[in-house]
């Protein structure tokens, strides 16, 4: 049986319209849900991850870096876009870029293939893409770019480029 997987990654409202948001990521909302929609009918199984800080955000190392306080858990900001049909799915916090959590039950339960989409491509999916690679080295691992968005419209492009030299499919 060729299991496969749905990786939504970070699909919240501060990377929408909270923080981090960008008009592209807004834009992403109507096809990442029929997307979600069309795995669920399809009997994909469907996972979220979702950037999860704490108060102290601002004394990590990414938040000296990145000094813009996000998805802090409990925050409206950190919760998923309610318009994303997301009940009954199993979901991945993670306080850094990527999830090993993720990659170790994508390993654990043998997908066979795994699709990716949400935002940001340059950060979070390229991380979670790569670490799936790295736990599932034989799965089919795949980045569906118009159901993704980078920081900006160029660094969503150098991260699809950047995916495909490590054998993701850019679908």
């Amino acid at each position: 049986m060729n299991k496969k997987l749905l990786v939504v990654v970070d699909m919240q409202r501060d990377f929408l319209e909270g923080a981090l948001g960008t008009r592209e990521a807004q834009a992403l909302l109507p096809r990442v849900r029929e997307r979600i929609e069309g795995a669920k009918a399809a009997g994909e199984t469907v996972v979220f991850t979702r950037d999860t800080h704490d108060y102290d955000y601002l004394q990590t190392q990414e938040g000296k870096k990145l000094p813009v306080p996000h998805c802090i858990r409990g925050t409206e900001g950190w919760g998923i876009d309610p318009f994303l049909p997301s009940e009954g799915c199993r979901v991945f916090d993670k306080p850094t870029f990527g999830s090993r959590a993720l990659a170790a039950y994508a390993a654990e339960e043998g997908f066979a293939a795994v699709e990716l989409i949400g935002v940001c491509t340059d950060i979070c999916v390229l991380s979670n893409a790569v670490l799936l690679k790295a736990f599932l080295p034989e799965a089919e691992i795949s980045v569906r770019a118009d159901c993704c968005a980078g920081v900006t419209p160029a660094r969503h492009e150098t991260a699809l480029e950047a995916m495909r030299a490590c054998q993701i499919d850019i679908v």
